[in-house]
């Protein structure tokens, strides 16, 4: 679809008139190219987009400031109704209206922040074409331009924390039950997750966030004694080897499979440093897979992985004040020596950096249902395996920050994930539903399931793709749009022309007589509502928490033009691009009875049988391209071994009753008998050797989790022919003998 149509089909229809008039500067430049461009018609142009520039400016400020009004409104309302002497009743009903006019204000906002994307992209377009196709160059004056009327970097995280507040607030009855919570309290040193992740186009974000707000308020950890508002960036250092046995231990999901990571929260002067471990356990073990984690000054980070830091001064001191249990500071002991010990054996080192903002959404001191959305995710390569001292010394590299997106990094060390990423956490008791908001969230167009998307796994993969034999199997999911059409039972919608009821709230505000009034007033506004928005169902930070968004709606689209737009692929082109590919080597541990085995399958076979993956990984480019297999989650438990042995065990139960029959007729049969029971002993043997073979082929593909097929069509059917002969042949023999 043309950007032209898209545009007309997704405008709100009371502003039509205030979006970019994309179709009238579009006409008036090829006009002016078809007769001759001149530079007049390059000035009236200029003329043209500096006015469409400042309508737009102006009239997105001018909504903005009305969202904020409209806010503080309600939050006026809602002490006026809370210090009232109406009954409880009268309350509710007031507080109800409060809430039609709050899921106006989400409406608008969710209208805004869809104006703002549309209309950027849109002046983006229309000076790319302009560049094309007339003899001026207007893309670097126009950046200036830009940047005077900045409409696009609009910030709607602080609109979005106000209504947020303000929700609970009225969802509570008119009071900040939350207000002095610790938003992080039940959560321990150790914690167990069950986390189900999702993809989030940016078109879907504001979307998203506005839709789940009306469940779950945005949690806000604030650093006590700080006045500063919230940074929602989180940063993490994950650590590995050159061989990478910590990326293929958690991309084969293998038991006790580890994770490290050196995370903080906020800028890069945060002192607080958290030192985290992950622990994967297979479910047959009877244990969860694990998150811990110690903090640690970023001052003692360097000394404590050179093993001249301990914490025994820390967990003394923490001993003396009585803020952790003897147990905890145990753990907390064992975790230290227990990561080190791994940075030592396993000589590991930073690889790669993860850097994202992140929304959260929770009931402070609540933890049943959680909800993080992390945008501007973005990898960033660590490691010095390639001769380059990326941190030198250091722990972390010195020479980027928070700086999103990082344009002073070279192509080949920065990964610009397209999407969010939507973590859903929840605690439920065995056999309790999820809350079916929560159902019907995770089954509309907003989102795309990806299950254990790992930020980590795909760093690793696609910075140090020429290291790694094994991609994850998300990769497949991403040469095609994740957008979904809108369902019509979850999201967003508004009709037009809301218009607010504050006359309504004033009367019902000044009414404290009670019900009466309320019923009064309700029957009298039935029909002021009925075009309003309405709002339809259909990581932790452990100790800090996340915070929210802050970057604007159309941030990414104008770090992308700015720094890369020459070098961003048309709306339809595949994230995996290419056909041509180089065969790999791969290295497999192979037995001698393997080794002569007919039933293994050849490395070529294997070869052809996998994903193709070209150098053109999504994030960055390559200059050798191999063939790598993907790695499909397959869940392999013990009873999968045993099931293999048992079919084996069935074999030779099959092959000692032949070979007894044989040894029989060997032994006291005739002359025929004897060589029926010759024949049989061979078919026996054969059995026992097939048998074997076949286990040991089963066993190897079982370890190393491959999808199959696990059946043989052609010895059973080999076998077969080979018994039925013996047969055939003892009756020929019997009856020749008797002739």
């Amino acid at each position: 679809m043309k950007f032209g149509q898209q545009l007309r089909d997704a405008l709100f229809p009371d502003w039509k008139f205030y979006y970019v008039d994309y179709s009238g500067l579009k006409h008036f430049m090829y006009d002016g190219v078809e007769k001759g461009y001149t530079a007049d018609d390059e000035a009236e142009f200029v003329k043209l987009l500096d006015g469409e520039l400042d309508k737009v400016n102006n009239f997105q400020q001018t909504k903005s400031a009305e969202m904020k009004r409209r806010i503080e409104y309600c939050e006026k309302q809602v002490g006026l109704i809370t210090a009232n002497k109406a009954t409880d009743n009268a309350k509710r009903e007031q507080l109800k209206v409060i809430e039609r006019e709050i899921d106006s204000v989400i409406g608008e906002v969710y209208e805004l922040a869809k104006f703002t994307r549309l209309n950027f992209t849109a002046f983006i377009k229309i000076v790319k074409k302009h560049d094309k196709n007339a003899p001026f160059v207007l893309k670097h004056v126009f950046n200036q331009h830009l940047n005077s009327r900045p409409f696009f970097k609009e910030n709607f995280d602080e609109l979005l924390l106000e209504l947020s507040r303000l929700y609970n607030i009225v969802r509570n009855g008119g009071v900040d039950i939350d207000q002095g919570k610790d938003p992080q309290s039940g959560n321990g040193q150790n914690f167990v997750r069950q986390t189900t992740k999702y993809w989030v186009h940016p078109e879907n974000v504001m979307e998203l966030k506005l839709y789940i707000l009306k469940y779950l308020p945005v949690l806000i950890y604030r650093t006590k004694g700080s006045d500063k508002p919230p940074n929602p960036a989180i940063t993490s250092i994950y650590f590995d080897n050159e061989k990478l046995d910590l990326y293929e231990g958690r991309i084969e999901k293998s038991e006790g499979a580890e994770a490290i990571r050196l995370r903080w929260y906020g800028d890069m002067d945060n002192n607080d440093i958290f030192v985290e471990r992950k622990t994967h356990h297979e479910d047959w073990t009877g244990e969860k897979s694990v998150k811990e984690r110690f903090s640690i000054k970023e001052k003692h980070v360097n000394d404590y992985l050179a093993g001249k830091y301990t914490l025994d001064s820390k967990i003394e001191r923490l001993r003396e004040e009585g803020k952790k249990s003897e147990e905890d500071l145990r753990e907390m002991e064992a975790l230290a020596n227990g990561v080190l010990d791994s940075v030592r054996t396993k000589h590991l080192e930073p690889v790669v950096r993860s850097f994202y903002n992140r929304t959260a959404f929770q009931i402070p001191g609540d933890a049943r249902v959680r909800i993080s959305l992390d945008t501007e995710l973005t990898m960033v390569r660590e490691d010095s395996f390639d001769g380059k001292q990326r941190a030198g010394e250091n722990w972390r590299r010195t020479d980027i920050g928070i700086d999103y997106p990082f344009p002073q990094l070279p192509e080949k060390d920065v990964c610009r994930f397209p999407y969010a990423i939507l973590e859903v956490k929840l605690q439920t008791q065995s056999g309790v539903e999820p809350p079916q908001w929560v159902v019907d969230l995770i089954d509309s167009h907003l989102v795309e399931a990806v299950p254990k998307f790992s930020k980590f796994i795909h760093g690793t993969s696609v910075l140090l793709e020429d290291r790694v034999d094994v991609f994850p199997f998300w990769f497949s999911q991403m040469d095609r749009d994740i957008r979904k059409p809108s369902a019509k039972s979850v999201g967003i919608s508004r009709s037009s022309s809301p218009r607010g009821s504050f006359i309504d709230i004033d009367n019902m505000v000044r009414q404290r007589s009670g019900g009466r009034a309320m019923s009064a007033s309700n029957s009298q506004n039935s029909d002021t509502f009925e075009n309003d928005i309405e709002v339809v169902v259909e990581e932790e930070p452990g100790e800090h928490s996340s915070h929210n968004e802050g970057t604007s709606a159309a941030t990414q689209y104008s770090h992308n033009y700015e720094g890369h737009a020459d070098r961003a692929a048309d709306e339809g082109t595949s994230l995996l691009r290419g056909t041509q590919y180089s065969q790999g080597k791969r290295k497999k541990s192979q037995s001698w009875l393997q080794t002569f085995n007919p039933f293994r399958r050849s490395e070529e076979s294997i070869l052809a049988s996998q994903v193709t993956l070209t150098s053109n990984m999504p994030c960055a480019s390559r200059e050798n391209s191999q063939i790598k297999r993907i790695a499909v989650p397959v869940r392999v438990e013990p009873k999968v071994f045993f099931a293999n042995e048992r079919t084996f065990l069935s074999w030779l139960n099959f092959a000692i009753v032949l070979g007894s029959l044989a040894l029989g007729l060997l032994n006291f049969g005739d002359r025929t008998g004897k060589i029926a029971g010759a024949a049989f002993t061979v078919v026996a043997m054969f059995v026992m050797v097939y048998a074997l073979m076949l286990f040991q082929w089963r066993a190897e593909r079982i370890r190393r989790r491959e999808a199959g097929p696990y059946d043989d069509r052609v010895g059973p059917t080999v076998l077969v022919v080979v018994l039925i002969s013996a047969v055939v042949l003892n009756f020929y023999l019997k009856l020749s003998a008797g002739l």
